[in-house]
């Protein structure tokens, strides 16, 4: 017999290796800064979600500071018996098998389950992830079995369709989609999958399961370093842009390597090819002079460089927000007003619990003039940033406009393969390129800043700060500030090597 909860048996449906490495070798995962960001999230969205079909009862037991799964599926049982209409939490236990549903609903002839997740989905066509149907075929399969007759499963995600009116409306914010059809094929792969899983999680000795598609997104594994601990350093998995479908077929060939790489003739990448030379072979730094000079003279001063920070809440806190909109609510912005000039920094950082973006608003008009040369780096987040701060405000939107249209993406020398170490790895964001230039620079280094390092961060502190103590919001406020500022003056020394290399 084995013993699973529904977060395990996912864990097995998604990848047996992950579920066994969870089990056995917990202490292999790469820590996620993230993580608790999105379980804070999760909570957030499930509590709201409880009240979506009026009065409930809620059979969460805690003892000291963990779950009382025991006294759980007491009351569950208790709240059943009573004919309560919606249970939420109702938990089952069957066999060794675990799992709490979101919401239990009554109905006339049973019972319907709804499985709340944080990820949002649109009104029409909407197309839930193949991993939430295994999920509520799990809820389905332990709650038949123990004697609770269900009569259809359904998933509620954020509809990200919905734009917030002055009061939240959780009608019309949760979408309710009924997975009946997917659950009834997948349900049937249950009793094989848990076969499975009692064999491979009962045994001590790790599986030989091999790098495959359902690797699809790496960066979601906290095992991806220790499942590729034995690659060489520079791999397939790190070329620039090629699509993983396409990775896992080389490697299956064995082609893994960049020596090996290099010689393939289906690689005609320019970029990828330019990365695997130059990690193979000293060749110092590749400058296409020419198209640097083409690009330099787009500028023109004055010269600002301008850099947003937003934040994304899954539930949209301010009217004509929808869920997991960019929300800016900071930028930071060097400006030199003609050459040789002394280089000039203005800042704005909103104030934590308020809607930031009127103010931010005003500031940009206040800040940037209208017809000025400003740099971005990946514009095309700032440039979408600023159109819908124009939408929003229409007092202002010549002026947001303005500044969007004369927006030069300082990104472009450098995806463009004008200038390229092989520090820059496979990658060309900012946080990439400067260290690749100035290797040994202190003063340009992410990691030496204090509280707040990326822009993860950044979109995580802000909502908080609202919460804090006095002494506390200031240091926060004053570590997002230092944070912002290195971005837009991380894009002024790279500007200034750009001039420096075609001299």
């Amino acid at each position: 017999m084995i013993s699973l909860s529904k977060s395990k048996y996912c864990n097995f449906w998604q990848c047996p290796k992950m579920a066994w490495l969870n089990k056995y070798k917990p202490e292999e995962k790469t820590e996620d800064s993230g993580l608790e960001a999105v379980l804070t999230r999760g909570n957030e969205v499930g509590d709201l979600a409880m009240s979506l079909f009026g009065d409930y009862a809620e059979v969460t037991v805690f003892s000291e500071d963990k779950l009382d799964l025991s006294a759980m599926i007491k009351r569950t049982k208790e709240e059943i018996e009573k004919g309560t209409e919606v249970i939420c939490e109702a938990s089952f236990s069957y066999n060794g098998l675990y799992c709490a549903v979101d919401i239990l609903k009554k109905e006339d002839d049973g019972y319907a389950i709804y499985e709340v997740k944080s990820s949002s989905e649109g009104e029409e066509e909407p197309e839930p992830k193949a991993v939430y149907v295994a999920d509520i075929s799990y809820q389905k399969y332990v709650l038949e079995h123990c004697g609770i007759k269900v009569t259809d499963t359904n998933l509620v995600t954020l509809n990200k369709d919905y734009i917030r009116e002055d009061e939240l409306d959780i009608q019309k914010l949760f979408l309710i989609i009924n997975v009946d059809d997917r659950v009834r094929d997948e349900i049937a792969n249950v009793e094989t999958n848990l076969a499975k899983a009692e064999i491979i999680l009962n045994d001590e000795t790790e599986p030989d399961y091999n790098l495959a598609e359902r690797c699809h997104d790496p960066y979601d594994c906290q095992f991806w370093n220790y499942c590729t601990k034995k690659l060489p350093e520079k791999n397939v998995f790190s070329l620039y842009r090629m699509p993983f479908k396409k990775k896992i077929e080389f490697y299956r060939k064995g082609i893994i390597d960049y020596k090996d790489l290099l010689i393939c003739e289906d690689i005609t990448n320019n970029t990828q090819i330019r990365q695997m030379e130059f990690s193979l072979y000293d060749k110092g730094t590749y400058v296409e002079p020419d198209n640097i000079r083409d690009f330099l003279k787009s500028l023109s001063y004055p010269l600002y460089f301008l850099d947003f920070e937003t934040m994304q809440p899954a539930v949209p806190q301010f009217k004509g927000t929808k869920p997991y909109q960019q929300i800016p609510f900071q930028y930071s912005l060097h400006y030199i007003e003609k050459e040789g000039d002394k280089l000039k920094h203005k800042e704005f950082l909103a104030v934590s619990g308020e809607d930031p973006r009127r103010a931010i608003a005003e500031a940009l008009c206040r800040d940037i003039p209208m017809n000025v040369c400003t740099t971005a780096y990946n514009r095309s987040f700032e440039c979408t940033r600023l159109k819908e701060l124009a939408e929003t405000y229409p007092d202002l939107s010549e002026h947001l406009l303005n500044i969007r249209d004369h927006i030069v993406d300082l990104l472009i020398p450098f995806q463009s393969g004008y200038y390229y170490n092989k520090a820059m790895g496979g990658s060309f964001s900012i946080k990439s390129v400067l260290p690749a230039i100035f290797p040994d620079d202190p003063e340009l280094d992410y990691h030496n800043l204090e509280g707040v390092h990326n822009g993860s961060e950044a979109m995580n502190i802000f909502p908080q700060i609202q919460f804090m103590e006095p002494e506390e919001q200031e240091r926060a406020r004053r570590n997002l500030l230092k944070y912002c500022e290195l971005d837009t003056y991380a894009m002024v020394k790279v500007w200034q090597e750009l001039i420096r290399v075609i001299k």
